[in-house]
């Protein structure tokens, strides 16, 4: 009877205040009875504004229950709310359900993080494998690939922050009603907001129309006061002198100085908009560095504090290369469909040269030397946000068709900016080719930590005396820097006359002379 009674009377009270739905919850345990039978109701209390109650009742016998949820409900410390038992239920919903987490890709294990760039926006629709945001590295970039189809609902990061390995950066919608939802909210919105802007159109036209009429009337009630004083003066005003009086065109203009155009401001604060034009408006402007050239800043210096670099150089008669080039490259290019290029010479004439001398192919770690029994030749490549070192593995191995396929495919990936860590990773021995933008002479700087690198030249026709006659060959200055600690003069001087050998008569790499 207690329960009974206190029920009755809190459902009183709720009424009395004012709420449409008394709050309440029965718990009747029978002494004959297991306590798992009973029964247990729950109602949510709700002032009359609402336009939903939340209506639960569950079983705790039976398999099956009834949920449905509401959209408004009141805090609990209300005083329209009176709850005596809380019956436990899990609430769930479909749009958490439908709501999948983007993270970052594994990083490798040479990189602790990047910097994010979102190539998308929140309500734009994806697909699968989808590219929605770029993660630069101090080596390459990432791609973050959407999982599945669906609508971006909230980004986790904002555009240049850093991120790690596995950081969840958006959430994805993948259920088909949340863009219609989305575009439903948008158009009440607009309906809404069009409405609320035909109001206040309405207002500030009747209350011009109000104060015309107030001018109206404030200027006929003025005239007839001019009227009536008029009237009643019969003396004429004294004038004033002429001297006093204002000239016509004297009139002081109080009027404040017209303000610069946006515009103009614009202009005056950014300057030059464009840092790869020079327009002469004598402006700055200041562009961050990408982490691949700061990375690049910090290992060239780091080379340069490091190492004791010591260049020295010699010249290439290209006559037999380039004849060799022009009568095979037709049959080369059949059969295995790639052009022949001089840097196949090259990287295999470095190769057979680094098997002669193993020096070179040495690097100091500590307090000791490490001698390496494979030969991995890393080629300089330059693309749109810096310069890539990718590397040929096992170039002893591999054969002139080999070598041009494995950088005619690094050279793709860098135009694309597809190329992975994996692909810059190690590395022996370096080869940069400057000849292709028309140097004639350069020193390079040691790619760190190996031991040396060889720069190539352009091709030019220069005057060369040959058996004691003047000739215009087609020659090529190249240069070898190395690190004067592991490497003597002796052997980097020998070590380029190898390559200069093997260039310019590549018969002595199959007699292994």
């Amino acid at each position: 009877m207690s329960h009974i009674v206190s029920l009755r009377s809190a459902s009183l009270r709720a009424l009395r205040s004012g709420s449409s739905v008394a709050a309440a919850s029965k718990c009747t345990t029978y002494p004959n009875r297991p306590c798992q039978n009973q029964q247990q109701y729950s109602f949510s209390t709700l002032p009359l504004s609402s336009n939903r109650v939340l209506i639960t009742e569950n079983n705790k016998s039976s398999s099956s229950s009834q949920r449905a949820l509401s959209d408004q409900t009141l805090p609990t410390d209300s005083s329209h709310t009176s709850v005596y038992a809380f019956s436990r239920h899990i609430h769930t919903s479909s749009i958490v359900f439908d709501s999948v987490n983007v993270s970052t890709p594994s990083f490798p294990e040479s990189v602790k993080d990047g910097t994010i760039r979102l190539l998308k926006k929140v309500g734009d629709k994806v697909s699968a494998d989808e590219t929605i945001a770029e993660i630069e590295t101090d080596k390459s970039n990432l791609s973050v690939n959407s999982p599945q189809g669906g609508t971006i609902e909230e980004f986790l990061v904002q555009d240049g922050d850093n991120v790690t390995s596995g950081a969840p950066i958006a959430k994805l919608n993948t259920s088909s009603s949340g863009s219609n939802t989305s575009k439903s909210a948008e158009d009440k919105k607009d309906t809404s907001t069009d409405k609320i802007d035909a109001e206040k159109t309405k207002d500030t036209s009747t209350d011009k129309i109000d104060a015309e009429k107030t001018k109206d009337s404030s200027n006929k009630h003025d005239k007839e006061q001019t009227k009536e004083k008029s009237s009643e003066s019969s003396s004429p005003t004294p004038k004033p002198p002429a001297s006093l009086t204002p000239k016509e065109g004297s009139k002081r203009d109080t009027s404040a100085p017209p303000k610069p155009s946006t515009s103009t401001q614009q202009q005056q604060s950014m300057g030059g908009n464009d840092p790869n034009k020079i327009s002469g408006t004598r402006s700055e402007t200041r562009v961050k560095m990408t982490r691949m050239r700061l990375k690049i800043a910090e290992r060239l210096k780091e080379a340069q504090n490091t190492c004791a670099m010591l260049t020295t150089f010699n010249e290439i008669d290209m006559s037999n290369i380039v004849e060799f080039r022009k009568k095979y490259s037709d049959q080369f290019l059949k059969r295995h469909n790639i052009k022949l290029g001089f840097m196949s010479a090259f990287v295999k004439a470095s190769a057979c040269a680094l098997m002669d001398n193993p020096i070179v192919n040495a690097v100091i770690d500590g307090n000791e030397i490490v001698y390496r029994d494979y030969v991995d030749i890393s080629v300089a490549v330059a693309s749109p946000k810096g310069l890539v070192v990718p590397v040929l593995r096992n170039v002893e191995q591999m054969s002139f068709a080999d070598i041009e396929r494995a950088i005619n495919e690094y050279g793709e990936k860098a135009k694309k900016g597809a190329l992975a860590i994996e692909d810059m990773d190690g590395g022996t021995f370096t080869i940069s080719n400057g000849g292709v933008f028309g140097s004639l002479f350069g020193t390079p700087l040691i790619n760190l930590p190996q031991s040396a690198i060889l720069g190539m030249h352009g091709i030019f026709d220069r005057p060369v005396s040959i058996n004691g006659k003047i000739e215009i060959r087609p020659m090529m200055y190249v240069a070898l820097t190395y690190d004067h600690r592991i490497l003597d003069g002796r052997d980097a001087v020998l070590f380029l006359r190898k390559i200069k050998q093997y260039v310019e008569d590549s018969r002595s790499i199959f007699l292994n002379l």
